[in-house]
This record gives C-alpha cells, structure tokens and sequence, in this order.
C-alpha cells in the first residue's frame, strides 16, 4: 500500500502489486478489507497527538472483510521502554515512553494487541531500535563534526541492520505467537559515541568531538538531545530462539564492514 502514485511502477518491477491508499484518509481504504491473509505494518504513527490515528483507521478498514488476515506484524520501537538508565532488559520490561512519538507507538501497540484478542487474528509486534544500513550509516554527522558525550555521560544504544529487520519481518509473518513481543536487536553491546568511532574508523574520518551532557545541552539541538536521553541494553532472547532468526549482520562491526566493502573497487 503506498500514498504516492508515483512509486507503483518501482514496486511492481521488484514483484508486488501496488495499491494506492493513504491511512490518515479513511475513505481510501475500502479496498482493503478482507484483501490480505498475512498484513506487515510498518507505517509510522502521525507527527502529533496522543494516540496513532493511522492504526486505528487501519484496523477499521480491515474489520469491514468478510475474511480477516490470519496474522499481523507490526514494527514499533524500543523507545517505548524509555530510559532504563543501561539495564540489561527484555520484552517483559514495563513500557515508559518518555516522548510524544514513543507513547504514540504504545498507543499502536495496545490497539493491535486488543484487536488481536478481540478478533482472534494473531498479531506479532517487533520492537526496533536505530536501523542502519550501508546506506543508513551517520557518515554526514561525521563529516558536519557532530559533538558526541563523553564516556561518563554516553548512554548504551542498541542495533539492526535493515536486513536483518527485514528477515525479522519474514520470521514473525511465518513464526510470530498470537499477541507476543520481540525485540528486534542484533548483539551489539556499545554506547553511543563508541559506534559513532566505529564508524569514523572504518570509513577515515575523524572521531566526533566529546561533550559533557551540560555542554551538549547549549550547542545540541532539542531533537539530537532527545536521542542521548535513554540507555537500555535489549536483549534478543526471543527473536532468535522463537523466530529463529539467524542474524546477517550480529553486530555493527560486522554491518560497517560489509558497508565498507561495497565502497570498494573490485580488483
């Protein structure tokens, strides 16, 4: 389902049939009930309010099908459990969004589940951190010198490279339990500015400067603080030994590697 006209013939070239609809317009989808067996959700939720009005027009336009889907995913966000001050967590820790944006995704994520309970269809929901890419790496924070906290200060970040998150995809579609939670992360266990060192090494640009919190809250913008603001370590437990995923890319070392390699000229 895509909003812009423009795209539907780059995805009937990878194999898919496009439908052209928009979830913050209902009346667009009607054509939509009792289309799918198996539906992956993967839209965000609106840029304002409480609540995820795109989800919930979704699981309207679906509930008018003489057939449900048999199963659901939804991609959310690890910002959901808000800052766990490092702690080693996993799927049982209790959610504390401490943003707009990630208590939105609560807000999807508890429309799903009781749509899910209510109708019998089974909903999976995975719980994404920073995705990244070879495509997707901070190579222009970098080279803008971007300040990042000193140790002291730096909070622990997690991981997945946009394969993997894919294949996660694929393993809740086939594997996913009825109204469970996976935390979709790869094995990577650093702090902030030691992936944005990673980086810079692997690529030859120089390591950002290092700021106190106190520092960084005068030169910072709101938005690049409010990604600086949370630490967790989320633990992976269920997606490997549930959906059986065997991770690509188990830690970013292994995703900048394979970045790098691309950029590289064949002999």
């Amino acid at each position: 389902m895509l909003r812009d006209a423009g795209r539907c013939a780059e995805w009937r070239a990878a194999g898919a049939l496009p439908l052209v609809a928009d979830l913050d317009d209902p009346a667009s989808l009607r054509r939509l009930a009792g289309l799918a067996d198996c539906v992956l959700h993967l839209a965000p939720p609106p840029g304002e309010g409480a609540r995820d009005s795109r989800t919930r027009h979704l699981l309207a336009a679906l509930g008018k099908g003489k057939s449900l889907p048999r199963r659901l995913v939804y991609v959310s966000t690890t910002g959901v459990y808000g800052d766990c001050g490092g702690a080693v967590i996993d799927e049982t820790r209790r959610l504390k969004p401490e943003s707009d944006r990630a208590g939105r995704r609560v807000d999807a994520e508890a429309q799903l589940r009781a749509w899910g309970r209510r109708t019998g269809v089974e909903v999976a929901i995975l719980r994404a951190p920073g995705i990244y890419a070879a495509d997707r790496l901070p190579l222009a924070r970098l080279e803008k010198a971007v300040p990042a906290l000193v140790a002291a200060d730096d909070v622990h970040t997690n991981h997945i490279h946009a394969d993997d998150l894919a294949a996660a995809c694929v393993a809740a579609l086939r594997r996913g339990r009825a109204n469970r939670v996976y935390n979709a992360v790869d094995d990577t266990d650093l702090k902030m500015a030691d992936y944005f060192d990673r980086v810079a090494d692997a690529f030859a640009l120089p390591r950002p400067p290092r700021l106190s919190r106190d520092e960084a809250a005068e030169r910072l913008s709101p938005v690049q603080l409010s990604f600086m603001r949370e630490s967790r370590r989320i633990g992976n437990r269920r997606l490997k030994q549930e959906l059986k995923l065997r991770l690509a890319y188990p830690t970013v070392e292994a995703g900048i590697a394979e970045a790098l390699a691309r950029r590289k000229p064949s002999c």
